[in-house]
């Protein structure tokens, strides 16, 4: 994939000066995700835990610069909802983008076909990856990366949670080389 500078054009064969932009979304839920951990010996750690099925949806969109853009919300993402972000992403990224993301239905769905129709398909070129590839898409780095940053870690209420997972993805925002390295792990580099 090209970088920012479009300094060669992409698998998809991209544009000069189009930016590579890579979609996805994911859930995170109050029930901590559990992995090893040490303690000292005798004191088994205890986590407490709110057994609901409360989240946060977040979708995130990362660049070949290392660039992290994300919104999250308390309820499924929607048609519309990715249409806001396609949107936010107009506004933080200048000139051609090429958006790169999976086969999910609110990806196809009307609201999508309809925000492109209003002349927003000038300067979005959309790509979507072969089924059942997550390996494929960079941005599937963000999500396994933050998870093992928030293994083990319990919240009890959604304010609290949304807070974790803000101050996980601003640690990696602050690290574009970690993102870059989702580019290089999944082929791109």
């Amino acid at each position: 994939m090209a970088g920012r500078d479009g300094a060669g054009p992409g698998k998809k064969g991209a544009e000069v000066g189009t930016t590579e932009v890579c979609i996805d979304e994911s859930g995170f839920q109050l029930l901590p995700a559990l992995e090893r951990t040490y303690a000292p010996r005798g004191e088994t750690p205890l986590l407490r835990e709110q057994a609901t099925k409360a989240h946060w949806s977040v979708i995130s969109a990362v660049t070949p610069a290392g660039d992290l853009f994300l919104r999250m919300q308390d309820t499924a993402f929607r048609g519309p909802d990715v249409v806001r972000f396609l949107e936010h992403l107009e506004r933080q990224l200048g000139g051609k983008l090429l958006i790169v993301w999976d086969r999910a239905n609110i990806h196809r769905g009307v609201a999508v076909r309809e925000f492109l129709e209003a002349g927003h398909a000038a300067r979005l070129e959309l790509f979507s990856l072969p089924g059942y590839a997550p390996d494929l898409n960079p941005d599937e780095g963000v999500w396994n990366w933050a998870k093992g940053e928030l293994a083990n870690v319990s919240c009890l209420d959604l304010p609290q949670l949304r807070g974790e997972i803000r101050r996980t993805l601003d640690r990696l925002r602050r690290h574009p080389e970690l993102i870059r390295g989702f580019f290089t792990h999944a082929g791109y580099g």
